[in-house]
């Protein structure tokens, strides 16, 4: 049997496809790997993010409902890096804009949040200031 313990890919369900592509390609610096009329996939290391048409994603789910889109963040992903001040330089000047941080956290981690344009939350974290 195999183990339950890498994730090796998280899929997105989008208003608009065209806008998701041009956000995560600027935000992320990176080409898409896969693109067809209804996703658009890019790797980050060993994680693909898939980010599909939200009309698309009910076959993917049932019986379960789709969360409609105005629902808020349901899930945060969280990249690690060495240098969060760095890494939300690097956000702002690909024109992303931050929802919160970088703030250190009382459990020992520096972190800021941003959004992308149908609300998915990620997070860069890292070791605190200092």
């Amino acid at each position: 049997m195999s183990a339950l313990s890498s994730v090796a890919a998280v899929t997105l369900f989008a208003e608009d496809h065209e806008r998701s592509k041009e956000f995560y390609g600027r935000a992320f610096e990176r080409e898409p790997v896969y693109e067809d009329a209804a996703a658009v996939a890019f790797r980050l290391d060993n994680l693909l993010v898939n980010v599909l048409r939200r009309e698309e994603a009910p076959e993917l789910v049932k019986p379960a409902a789709v969360a409609a889109p105005d629902a808020g963040p349901g899930v945060l992903l969280t990249l690690s890096v060495e240098d969060v001040d760095a890494a939300v330089e690097q956000l702002a000047a690909r024109g992303v804009e931050l929802l919160n941080g970088p703030v250190d956290r009382p459990w020992g981690v520096r972190t800021a949040c941003f959004a992308d344009p149908d609300g998915h939350a990620w997070e860069v974290a890292g070791p605190p200031r200092g």
